[in-house]
C-alpha cells in the first residue's frame, strides 16, 4: 500500500461535493481513507467574482500506482461530480482532487509534479497537509514541512464542514 496525501477543493456546492468525493474514494477498492484535515474557507485565486473555496487534505492508503490513481480513480470521481477541465486553470469547480505526495516519490513530468509545488506556495495546501503529517519531510528537498513559513498564515476554518466530514468518515 502507498501512503498518499491529496488536496481537496471545491467552490461549487462544496458542502455536497466534498463529502460525495470522499464517499466515492471510501467505496473504491484498494483505497483506504486514513485521515481528514480541517477544511478552510479561502478566496479564489485571481477571481474575486467567484464564490469562496473550501480546501483541505486527506491521507489515504492506496494499492494503485501513481498514474492509475490519478487517471483511473481521481479523475473519474471529478468527472462524476461535474468537473469539466478547460484551459482556464482558475475556473470554478465542483471538485478538485490533487495528489500532493505519493510515498517518497519525486517526479517532474508533463503528467506529474510530485511533491506538488503548491505545498510550498499555498497556505491552503500546506496547512491541512501539516495537520495530517506534522513531522513530514518533503522528499525532494528534505525540508521539514513544519518549518515552512507559510504555515504561520491565518486561515478561516469551516467548522461545520470539518465536523460533518470527520464524524461521517470517523476521523476525529
Amino acid at each position: 500500500m502507498h501512503d498518499v496525501y491529496l488536496s481537496i477543493g471545491s467552490n461549487i456546492e462544496p458542502e455536497k461535493n466534498i463529502p460525495k468525493a470522499l464517499e466515492l474514494m471510501d467505496e473504491t477498492d484498494d483505497l483506504e481513507l486514513l485521515g481528514i484535515s480541517t477544511f478552510y474557507i479561502t478566496s479564489p485565486l485571481g477571481r474575486p467574482d467567484q464564490l469562496p473555496y473550501r480546501n483541505g487534505a486527506v491521507k489515504i492508503h492506496s494499492a494503485h500506482q501513481l498514474q492509475q490513481l490519478k487517471f483511473d480513480i481521481l479523475r473519474p470521481i471529478e468527472e462524476r461530480l461535474g468537473r469539466k477541465r478547460t484551459c482556464d486553470t482558475y475556473a470554478p469547480r465542483p471538485i478538485d482532487l490533487d495528489i500532493l505526495l505519493f510515498d517518497t516519490i519525486v517526479q517532474d513530468t508533463d503528467e506529474f509534479e510530485i511533491p506538488d509545488p503548491d505545498i510550498r506556495i499555498r497556505a491552503f495546501v500546506a496547512i491541512p497537509l501539516a495537520e495530517l503529517a506534522p513531522n513530514l519531510v518533503l522528499p525532494d528537498t528534505n525540508e521539514l514541512l513544519a518549518d515552512l513559513p507559510l504555515l504561520q498564515e491565518e486561515l478561516t476554518e469551516d467548522v461545520l464542514l470539518t465536523r460533518t466530514l470527520k464524524e461521517r468518515f470517523n476521523h476525529e
